[in-house]
């Protein structure tokens, strides 16, 4: 039988669900409450798998950077909005860092000649 994974937001007003009702399959014990779900549980799917990717290469920034294929700026940034979605960093300071980092991305394509100088110009102008 294919179980489903368990969904941790509520898909009418997007609150944190709760689980109300245990069963142990072998003894057929069922338990209700009001449990929680670990904070892991409220991750979406590619944060939950940048975790993953995250532990396996020890928090090494550079192996991240080599398997995701993505800049060291995505990187930070990702990682600020895993650790926004974990309760751990304060609204304004990853604001700030997320700006920081996309200010840092787009002057990684000027570099790399992804982009031209008005479209960097216009970007950065509208970051906020």
């Amino acid at each position: 039988m294919f179980k489903k994974e368990v969904i941790s937001k509520c898909p009418v007003c997007d609150h944190n669900l709760s689980i109300t009702r245990l069963h142990c399959h072998n003894c057929e014990i069922e338990i209700t409450g009001d449990f929680s779900l670990g904070k892991l549980n409220y991750l979406n799917r590619e944060q939950l798998e940048f975790v993953l990717i995250f532990l396996k290469n020890q928090g090494n920034i550079k192996a991240i950077e080599k398997e995701m294929n993505i800049s060291y700026p995505t990187v930070k940034k990702i990682l600020n909005e895993v650790l926004l979605a974990l309760g751990y960093d304060g609204v304004l300071e990853a604001n700030e860092n997320r700006i920081s980092l996309q200010r840092n991305e787009i002057l990684d394509k000027l570099a790399r000649k992804e982009i031209s100088f008005e479209e960097a110009n216009n970007i950065l102008k509208d970051l906020k």
